[in-house]
């Protein structure tokens, strides 16, 4: 249960982050927004696990041998990709109103990495809902927690997030091919 937990946190640090900055530049209502962006950003790292994990249970058995270096090199790669995104400007600076529009786009691009880890689940001796549920509502507080750290600090802690986050899923892979 603890990989699912460290999974859920490493998961939401990009939701998080991007929160941050949705936070910084757009502080009217804030808690209005945060309450849009826990939603949104929950519900997609909810439901994003679950084709990740119905996919790979779809190839477990071609794949099986190979499963614990695949779901190594698909966490290795969304690691490195959070770790190199935390180096770069987020979407957030061009976004000039916040819509449902944006606000699902936005829910899209950062749970896409959610999907891939989904795959992961196949290999842990957890329940997969619960796993997923578990990614949403950790998502949802943090998206919550990020708007509101924005208008308050800016964002600083944007890009740490980010770094936090693949280094953990780095880490999470590593664990699957060694122990």
């Amino acid at each position: 249960m603890l990989e699912v937990l460290l999974l859920a946190v490493a998961l939401s640090m990009d939701a998080f982050a991007v929160s941050i900055g949705l936070g910084a530049k757009h502080q009217r209502r804030p808690m209005s927004l945060a309450i849009m962006a826990g939603i949104y950003f929950g519900v997609f790292q909810a439901l994003m696990p679950v084709f990740g994990y119905l996919g790979g249970r779809g190839v477990l058995g071609w794949v099986e041998a190979a499963a614990p270096w695949i779901a190594f090199l698909l966490l290795v790669l969304i690691g490195g990709k959070m770790i190199y995104e935390s180096f770069a400007e987020g979407v957030e600076e061009d976004i000039a109103t916040i819509t449902h529009r944006v606000m699902l786009m936005l829910a899209i691009a950062t749970s896409i990495d959610a999907m891939a880890a989904g795959f992961a689940l196949t290999l842990l001796d957890v329940e997969p809902l619960l796993a997923c549920l578990i990614i949403g509502v950790t998502t949802f507080f943090f998206s919550m927690a990020g708007v509101l750290i924005g208008t308050k600090s800016g964002t600083w802690l944007e890009s740490k997030a980010e770094l936090f986050g693949g280094v953990v899923l780095i880490l999470i892979g590593l664990k699957m091919i060694l122990f």
